[in-house]
C-alpha cells in the first residue's frame, strides 16, 4: 500500500485555489480539441471566482482570473480568451535590490532628517522665512535630544550643534528662547527609579492613612452579642 503525501506531489503554484483546481487545469491541458479546452476552462474560471469572492472587488475581475489560469498551467494551456496571455517574464519579474544609505550621520541622536532640514533652510533667501525655519529646526533638535538622551539640555548646546551642522551658515537670533521640554517618564531611553512607579506608592500610602477608623460602638455591639444567654432550644 502506497501513500500519497503532499511532499511527493507537484508544488502548488497558486495555493489559494487549492490542489483540485490545479489538477483540473492540468487535465484541461491534455484535452485534444480546443473546443473541449475552452468549455472546461470556462467552468474552472467560474469555480475560481467562487473560491475567491474577494477578487470580485478588484478592477477587471475576469482578466485577473484568466491570468491566474495561465499561471497555474505554467503557461502551457491553449485556450481562447478575451484577454491577452501574460508573459512569464512579467510574472517572475525580479526587482532591483535597494541600495543601503552610505552617508554618515554626524549627530545620530538628531537623525538624518535634521540634516535635510538644515540643507533646505540654507537654500532659503528670504531672511524672515529663513529665521522661522531656523527656530523650528532648533526646537526639533531640542526635542530629539531630550527624547534620546534622558536628560535636560542647555540651549547653548543646541545652538552650538546647529552651527556645527550648518557650517556656521545658520545663526539663531539671540532674543529667541527655545521651548521648554520636560523628560517624559515613558520616553525611550529613560529609566524608571526603583521603588516607585510614577508616584503610585506615595498615593497608596496616603490613601491608607486617610481611611476612616471603625467606630468603637460597632465593636461593643459585636461583644454584647457574644454575651447573650442561650435559649437552649426553647420556644417562647
Amino acid at each position: 500500500m502506497t501513500f500519497d503525501y503532499n511532499t511527493s506531489r507537484k508544488k502548488l503554484i497558486l495555493a489559494e485555489y487549492g490542489r483540485n483546481v490545479q489538477n483540473m487545469v492540468a487535465y484541461i491541458c491534455t484535452l485534444p480539441t480546443k473546443e473541449e479546452r475552452n468549455r472546461h476552462a470556462q467552468v474552472v474560471i467560474d469555480l475560481m471566482g467562487f473560491l475567491n469572492p474577494h477578487l470580485r472587488d478588484v478592477a477587471d475581475f475576469k482578466h485577473k482570473l484568466w491570468d491566474h489560469l495561465h499561471i497555474i498551467s505554467d503557461f502551457q494551456i491553449d485556450v481562447d480568451s478575451n484577454y491577452p496571455k501574460p508573459a512569464p517574464d512579467a510574472i517572475h519579474f525580479k526587482p532591483a535590490p535597494l541600495a543601503y544609505p552610505q552617508q554618515r550621520i554626524r549627530f545620530k541622536h538628531y537623525g538624518k532628517t535634521v540634516e535635510l532640514m538644515i540643507k533646505k533652510a540654507k537654500a532659503v533667501e528670504d531672511p524672515q522665512r529663513r529665521q522661522a525655519m531656523i527656530q523650528s529646526i532648533a526646537n526639533f533638535m531640542k526635542m530629539a535630544y531630550v527624547t534620546w538622551n534622558k536628560d535636560t539640555v542647555a540651549d547653548e548646546t543646541i545652538i552650538s550643534d546647529l552651527t556645527a551642522l550648518s557650517n556656521g551658515e545658520l545663526v539663531l537670533d539671540e532674543s529667541f528662547n527655545l521651548h521648554k521640554i520636560e523628560v517624559r517618564p515613558n520616553a525611550p531611553g529613560v529609566r524608571q527609579k526603583s521603588g516607585s512607579t510614577n508616584g503610585n506608592s506615595t498615593n497608596n500610602n496616603n490613601s491608607n492613612n486617610n481611611k476612616p477608623r471603625q467606630n468603637n460602638n460597632n465593636n461593643n455591639a459585636s461583644r454584647n452579642q457574644g454575651n447573650r444567654p442561650k435559649n437552649n432550644g426553647k420556644r417562647y
